[in-house]
């Protein structure tokens, strides 16, 4: 795997993608620069070693070119994160991006224009991704958050370096901490996978369940294995059409001897609302009108024990409705019991939207040992897909 160490920057050009696909407020403020700051690290090496950088990234989905999606609104938070003037090129491609990337000199960045103002981005074109190419002397992908897509700057543009491409810090690191759960974990290995479908976290399940000792199920998709084992859930979320495929899981958990863990109490509410009437039973037990919306005491108290004792630990999807304070009990407990056990050694992997938020939202971030910056990649990694973005750095 070669990594940004690899190589020395002097007098070169590093074309870096990045993935700066950040939030901006109705003023083009951007409004969470995480993103950003997990690019930093590979920036400033590269500047240390006397190259120069020219970053490449999209924001959004834009139709042809729309200004809302210009990454000139973000010029300014880039300059700040990095503490290095940013220069800016109004086109990834074409004159203008050439005449630019041309006068870079060591120690300074040129950022290009969204990439996703051109259609052939999307479409993986190879004329396009030799036109982005033509820019730079390395190449260096530090985007996990788009890995999965077979893109023209973060796929095929590869091919145009065989000898000079690398992974930059961001994406190294993710490799090493999937692979950590994946691969090389200290066992016992627990997964805690929450969220509202099983049907979305099917093939990840399928994929780890070799890796793991304990799978602890939580959030909305609790109830269709609840369901599924005879269980009252009221009116609870439910996949009925998922019943069957719910205990086939279970079983296939038996035969690998993977301890599964469902909550035994939930939260329950009238209504799906913050201000609902709420109440305490037993998960199998909620009477009709009423829906468990997070794990109840016992559940907290059973979920922390398997976490304290592991020593590797996943972390996808939260266990209730976290964005509800009412309902945000039963995911906080899982956090501070994750923060405890990775106190105490064990590594903690984060990933996955929902988990992210609520690991930033509730103050764990810097309490894990790692939280990933890509959803749908860290997803399709946990699936046991290869990221065509890595495929293309490796080969």
């Amino acid at each position: 795997m070669k990594t940004l160490n690899d190589f020395n920057f002097k007098n070169k050009k590093a074309l870096i993608r990045v993935d700066f696909n950040v939030p901006l407020n109705d003023d083009f403020k951007v409004m969470d620069n995480t993103r950003i700051q997990s690019a930093k690290a590979t920036i400033i090496k590269i500047l240390e070693d006397g190259g120069s950088c020219i970053l490449m990234s999209h924001l959004g989905r834009p139709k042809g070119e729309e200004d809302k999606y210009s990454l000139k609104h973000i010029v300014d938070a880039v300059e700040d994160v990095l503490g290095v003037e940013v220069a800016f090129a109004s086109n990834s491609i074409g004159e203008e991006a050439t005449n630019a990337a041309n006068k870079l000199q060591p120690g300074q960045i040129l950022l290009l224009e969204n990439l996703r103002f051109h259609e052939e981005e999307v479409a993986g074109d190879k004329l396009f991704a030799e036109q982005l190419a033509s820019l730079g002397d390395v190449y260096v992908n530090d985007a996990f958050g788009t890995a999965h897509r077979a893109h023209a700057s973060t796929t095929v543009i590869a091919q145009f370096f065989p000898e000079k491409k690398c992974f930059g810090y961001l994406l190294e690191q993710e490799i090493k901490s999937i692979d950590k759960v994946m691969k090389t974990g200290e066992k016992p290995v627990c997964a805690v996978l929450g969220g509202a479908k099983v049907s979305s976290k099917i093939t990840i399940i399928d994929n780890i369940l070799d890796k793991i000792d304990h799978l602890i199920i939580g959030g909305g998709m609790t109830f269709t294995f609840i369901k599924a084992q005879g269980g009252a859930i009221g009116n609870s979320l439910v996949e009925d059409d998922k019943l069957k495929l719910a205990l086939e899981i279970l079983e296939k958990a038996k035969t690998k001897n993977v301890q599964v863990h469902l909550p035994v109490d939930a939260i329950i509410a009238d209504a799906f609302s913050n201000d609902a009437h709420t109440n305490t039973c037993e998960v199998n037990n909620i009477p009709n009108g009423w829906m468990g919306l997070d794990i109840g005491p016992n559940t907290e108290a059973l979920f922390s024990k398997v976490i304290l004792e592991s020593k590797t630990i996943l972390w996808n999807g939260p266990l209730g409705v976290f964005e509800m304070p009412n309902f945000a009990k039963g995911t906080i407990a899982l956090g501070y019991a994750i923060a405890e056990a990775t106190k105490n050694g064990a590594f903690s992997l984060v990933g996955g939207g929902d988990s992210v938020a609520a690991v930033k939202q509730f103050g764990f971030e810097d309490q894990v040992s790692y939280v990933s910056t890509g959803g749908g990649a860290m997803l399709e990694s946990l699936e046991g897909k290869t990221l065509p973005g890595i495929a293309a750095i490796l080969d």
